[in-house]
């Protein structure tokens, strides 16, 4: 709205034509869902722990945590919430990928709320049966790819781009690039789930990924920048910056009130809309091996889960790690929550600058 505005004003008084530039509103969106994220969690986390929305801890997990029983969880509506004000008032409201990442985005969230809502407020341990949770997601995720191979309108857009390699692109057709891009946004969205289970864990490095994949949304949308490094050049594209941007503020605005010791947790609505979000906008800028390199925390803390509950079911009862996901598996192991955290934050930010590094290195 704030864009419209300004471009109106922009056609008689010249100094509001700066708000065009997607640079700007990038760092005025940022600074917009920080503040809103700062406004807002008080009052947010004050209204959770009204309704009694804690957190409930497992018994077999680490023993440290039973003090974090009680805390109020389904702190992801303030990320949602904070990024929802900021895009109506910064983002270009015409552009379609800032309404197919929008709506992914706000849709993986409601799915994480119903099945929070189920397990804090009705006490239903199960939550939204696991079936039910995949299907929606799925559906979601589905229909996403579709639309976004549907409207494809250069081959470019749905073929498979191999970092480092200039010259490398893999050609998928309709049904390859929804198949691929399906599992890139479900994947991550669940993936970014099971890592949040401590203090900051998954907020951090989302918020890491988010901002490099800011400057891909950025280069993939101008076309001499696109040219000269080597990568797809996606028409409206750019625009995504602004809502990796506000991501990124939500993200460390959420993280003022998550840092050791969280006053409230992220939760299903948060961790399963941050993790579509960033496979979406991957998927858009066709940079889902990117998002795979950067991403390595949440891949390998999916596939601890996966390994741990294959080879249980298959030995009869034996476990690879002492835990499951791959961060309980460390605390169990003697580190600290936090050194278990801020570990793989750094982890993260070698994993996304060597991410950073296929924009040059070709």
């Amino acid at each position: 709205m704030l864009l419209e505005l300004a471009l109106w004003l922009g056609q008689d008084i010249r100094a509001f034509n700066v708000f065009g530039y997607i640079t700007l509103r990038t760092v005025l969106a940022a600074m917009t869902a920080l503040f809103v994220s700062f406004a807002l969690g008080p009052r947010v986390i004050r209204w959770l722990a009204a309704k009694k929305i804690g957190q409930t801890v497992r018994t077999d997990g680490p023993q440290t945590h039973l003090a974090k029983s009680g805390t109020p969880t389904m702190g992801g509506a303030l990320i949602l919430l904070a990024v929802s004000v900021t895009v109506l008032l910064w983002g270009d409201l015409t552009n379609r990928y800032v309404w197919t990442v929008w709506l992914v985005t706000l849709g993986f969230g409601i799915v994480g709320w119903v099945d929070d809502w189920r397990k804090v407020v009705r006490r239903d341990p199960k939550g939204l049966p696991s079936r039910w949770k995949y299907l929606w997601t799925s559906a979601i995720a589905l229909a996403a790819s579709l639309y976004l191979g549907l409207t494809a309108t250069e081959p470019v857009q749905t073929q498979l781009i191999v970092p480092f390699f200039k010259e490398v692109a893999i050609p998928l057709g309709l049904g390859g690039f929804v198949l691929l891009s399906y599992f890139v946004i479900n994947g991550t969205g669940h993936a970014v789930n099971l890592t949040d289970g401590l203090d900051g864990l998954a907020v951090t490095p989302a918020v890491m990924v988010t901002g490099a994949l800011a400057i891909f949304s950025y280069v993939a949308g101008h076309a001499v920048f696109a040219r000269y490094l080597g990568v797809p050049y996606i028409p409206g594209a750019g625009e995504l910056a602004v809502f990796c941007g506000a991501l990124c503020g939500a993200g460390l605005g959420f993280l003022w009130f998550n840092a050791h010791p969280a006053q409230v947790f992220m939760g299903d609505v948060g961790a399963l809309a941050l993790g579509a979000a960033m496979g979406t906008i991957a998927v858009i800028v066709r940079q889902e091996l990117v998002l795979f390199i950067m991403g390595g925390l949440f891949v390998a803390e999916a596939l601890s889960v996966m390994l741990q509950v294959g080879y249980f079911k298959w030995s009869g009862g034996k476990r690879i790690l002492r835990m499951a996901p791959l961060h309980h598996h460390f605390e169990l192991g003697g580190w600290k929550e936090t050194q278990v955290v801020i570990r793989f934050w750094i982890v993260t930010l070698m994993l996304v600058l060597f991410g950073l590094s296929t924009l040059k290195l070709r």
